[in-house]
C-alpha cells in the first residue's frame, strides 16, 4: 500500500514553507531518482524555450508583414484579452469599494471623532498604479511625528486602525499605503509582480509625505514581507536621509523553500506562469495570533487574500529575503525589530541576527516569549504598540 504524501501548508504570510513541497521523499511515492529527473526535465524544457524564442521572433516579424491569422481568430484574442483586463479592473473596483467601506475609527473610541481626522485617498505609486492610501492625523498641532505602516503580504491597510489610534493618542500621525494586488490598490488580488515595484512605492509614498509635512520626522514601519519592503527600501541612502527609523515586526529575512529543488525551479516557473497558483495551499494557513477572535477576523476579511500563492509572488519573497540576509553589515539606518519567539511564518533567528551583524549605530530588538506571527493581533498588542511608541519617542529625544 502507498504511503500519503504530505504537503506543507501556505500561510497567510513569508514563511520557509511558502511553496507547498513533499515531506519524506523517501517514504513518498515520489523516489528522489524521479524529483532528479523532473527537474531535469524542466530545465531542458526551458532551455528549449529559451533556444526557440529568436526563432518565434523571426516568426512574429514575418508574421506582422503577411498575416497567419484570419480576422476572426484576431478578433476572438483581442475579445480574450479585453475580458482579462474587464475581468481584473471589476476585481479592483470591488476591492476599492470594500476598502472604502472600512470604519476608520473604532466604535468604541469615546471622544476619539472630535481629536482625530481621518481621510482615504489613490497615492499613483512608481510606475503609476494607483495605490489605495489611508491617513490618521490627531486634531492637535503638537504633531510629534508621522509613521507609515507598509502591511504584510496578502493583507491590507484596513487591519492596523486600532494601532492608529493609539499612535493618534500620543501625538503622532499616521499613513498607510496598501501594495500593488493588495487592499483597495490596483492589480490582481495577492498577486505580486516584483517586490521591488512595492519598494519603489514605499520610497515614493514617503518621498510625497515629506513634501507635505516639511521638518515633521517620519518612521517607517513594516510587519513581515512588509518588513522586508521596508528594510530594502531604508537600505538606500536617499531614502534613509529622509527617516528618523524603521520598525520591523516579525521581518520576512532568511526565508528558504521547503526543499532545494523549489527553490530551482522557482525562477523558471515565476517566467513562464508566474501568476500559476499552488493548488496545495490552506486557505486557513497556520496560527499567527494567540487571539482567537483576530484569527477569525483575518481569515473571514474579504480583503485578505488566502487562496494559493502565485509562482511570482513566491519566488519574489525568496528573492528579497536572500538579498537582505547577504547584506545585514550594510544596514546603517536605526531600527527595532520586533518578534515572537513562537513564530511559525517567519524566523525570529533571523531577527536577532540582523541585530547584531547591522552596522546601524542606534537599533534595538524585543523578543517576545510564547508570541506568534502577528504581534500587533495578539493580545497584548497594547503592550506591544507602547513598546514601539516607546522607541519613537527615544529616537526623537536623541535626534
Amino acid at each position: 500500500m502507498e504511503t500519503a504524501v504530505r504537503v506543507e501548508e501556505l500561510t497567510s504570510g513569508a514563511s520557509s514553507r511558502i511553496i507547498p513541497v513533499f515531506k519524506n521523499l523517501r517514504q513518498s511515492i515520489l523516489s528522489y531518482n524521479a524529483f532528479r529527473k523532473s527537474l531535469l526535465f524542466i530545465y531542458s524544457f526551458f532551455v528549449w524555450i529559451v533556444l526557440l524564442l529568436p526563432r518565434r521572433r523571426r516568426r512574429s516579424s514575418s508574421a506582422a508583414a503577411s498575416p497567419t491569422q484570419s480576422p476572426t481568430e484576431a478578433a476572438a484574442s483581442l475579445k480574450r484579452r479585453k475580458f482579462g483586463l474587464q475581468r481584473d479592473e471589476e476585481d479592483t473596483l470591488r476591492r476599492r469599494a470594500l476598502a472604502e467601506g472600512i470604519e476608520m475609527m473604532e466604535e468604541d473610541t469615546g471622544d476619539w471623532n472630535s481629536r482625530c481626522q481621518w481621510n482615504t485617498f489613490l497615492f499613483f505609486g512608481a510606475r503609476r498604479n494607483a495605490l489605495f492610501c489611508r491617513s490618521w492625523f490627531p486634531v492637535s498641532d503638537e504633531l510629534k511625528g508621522i509613521l507609515i505602516i507598509i502591511h504584510g503580504l496578502n493583507e491590507h491597510s484596513g487591519r492596523y486602525t486600532h494601532f492608529a489610534k493609539q499612535l493618534i493618542s500620543c501625538n503622532f500621525g499616521v499613513y498607510a499605503m496598501d501594495w500593488i494586488g493588495h487592499g483597495g490598490s490596483d492589480g490582481l488580488h495577492g498577486y505580486v509582480p516584483s517586490l521591488d515595484h512595492v519598494v519603489a512605492d514605499t520610497g515614493a509614498f514617503l518621498e510625497k509625505i515629506k513634501l507635505e509635512n516639511p521638518g515633521v520626522p517620519c518612521f517607517l514601519f513594516g510587519h513581515s514581507t512588509g518588513g522586508a519592503v521596508v528594510l530594502k527600501a531604508a537600505s538606500y541612502p536617499l531614502i534613509e536621509e529622509m527617516l528618523e527609523g524603521i520598525i520591523l515586526t516579525s521581518p520576512a529575512l532568511r526565508v528558504k523553500p521547503a526543499h532545494p529543488i523549489v527553490g530551482a525551479v522557482a525562477p523558471i516557473f515565476s517566467l513562464v506562469a508566474p501568476r500559476l497558483q499552488f493548488k496545495g495551499a490552506n486557505k486557513k494557513g497556520i496560527p499567527v495570533s494567540r487571539d482567537p477572535a483576530a484569527l477569525l477576523a483575518k481569515y473571514s476579511d474579504p480583503l485578505v487574500y488566502t487562496g494559493p500563492i502565485r509562482v511570482r509572488t513566491g519566488h519574489e519573497i525568496l528573492r528579497i529575503s536572500s538579498y537582505l540576509t547577504r547584506n545585514f553589515k550594510s544596514i546603517t539606518a536605526p531600527f527595532l525589530v520586533l518578534h515572537g519567539s513562537a513564530d511559525r511564518v517567519t524566523d525570529p533567528l533571523a531577527s536577532q541576527d540582523l541585530y547584531n551583524e547591522a552596522a546601524s549605530e542606534f537599533k534595538d530588538i524585543k523578543l517576545y516569549e510564547g508570541f506568534l506571527h502577528d504581534l500587533l493581533f495578539e493580545p497584548e498588542r497594547e503592550d506591544i504598540a507602547r513598546d514601539i511608541i516607546d522607541w519613537m519617542e527615544k529616537r526623537l529625544s536623541l535626534a
